[in-house]
């Protein structure tokens, strides 16, 4: 294990420790670092101004994860209840958009959610005459380009767990008398927690770290977190607030996954018992 684990502290835990260390710096008059120790960056994290920003990106990770969720679920639940011989072409194209690139995907909906884009042309052809509020440079937009680029992560996420079911247990189940929808809320559901669970933190820590979708389809409307740090390191030239910024991202996205890795320990160990 030592090469991986030298890789590990030379590429993720030095460099968060290095930026842990500027978090506790002053910005220097024009810009650049100045070596005085202080604590007002870690201050200005909390203040009501950033911190709106930290609840708004997590309002929209969080929306983004549970449409993704429901939606690959639903996928992932629908590629396992086809013929084994069916199920690696269906994957295959689950996982298809990730041939192409992030931005080039992006893009796309730019191209489908514009005033003049596919969408509106479509609502035309079909006779809609009025004008269609904005589709482009909004929270909605947001939303759905985070869904669509992050969702194939959710199907392959949940179609592990539902893949190793044996059939056998929910037949027992139906042959006891429960119906579809009882089967699949008590036998199904709670044996996929774990994938489920995966999925959703996927997401999420993908998402209140994006900068690019925000920009590109929220055109600047509106901040998340990671254009926040985005700007102080590369616009405002204040990398010790960037810094403390970062580490409490860091910091949320590590518990988050603290508490899926349990959460999936959890059923695992109820599902042995």
């Amino acid at each position: 294990m030592t090469p991986a684990l030298g890789w590990l502290t030379a590429f993720m835990v030095v460099p968060c420790l290095l930026i842990l260390g500027l978090a506790f710096f002053r910005r220097g008059l024009y810009g650049g670092i100045e070596y005085t120790l202080t604590w007002e960056n870690i201050r200005l994290v909390f203040d009501p101004l950033y911190a709106g920003i930290f609840l708004k990106s997590a309002w929209i990770a969080g929306l983004s994860a549970l449409i993704a969720v429901v939606l690959g679920y639903a996928a992932a639940y629908a590629i396992a209840a086809m013929p084994r011989r069916h199920q690696p072409l269906l994957l295959f194209f689950a996982v298809l958009p990730f041939w192409s690139n992030y931005l080039v995907r992006t893009y796309a909906w730019i191209v489908l959610l514009n005033r003049e884009g596919l969408i509106v042309h479509l609502a035309r052809l079909l006779g809609f005459e009025g004008e269609l509020p904005s589709m482009l440079y909004t929270e909605t937009a947001v939303v759905v380009g985070l869904v669509y680029n992050y969702l194939p992560f959710v199907i392959l996420a949940c179609y592990a767990p539902l893949s190793r079911l044996n059939p056998e247990v929910s037949e027992a189940s139906r042959d006891l008398g429960a119906g579809g929808w009882t089967t699949f809320r008590r036998v199904v559901l709670p044996m996929t927690v774990p994938g489920i669970a995966t999925g959703f933190t996927f997401v999420f820590v993908l998402s209140i770290g994006n900068f690019v979708t925000p920009a590109l389809l929220g055109g600047g409307q509106f901040q998340m977190i990671g254009n926040l740090v985005y700007a102080q390191f590369l616009t405002a030239n204040d990398w010790p607030f960037g810094a403390a910024l970062s580490i409490f991202l860091i910091a949320i996205m590590m518990g988050l996954l603290t508490l899926q890795t349990f959460a999936s320990e959890k059923a695992s160990g109820g599902r042995n018992a």
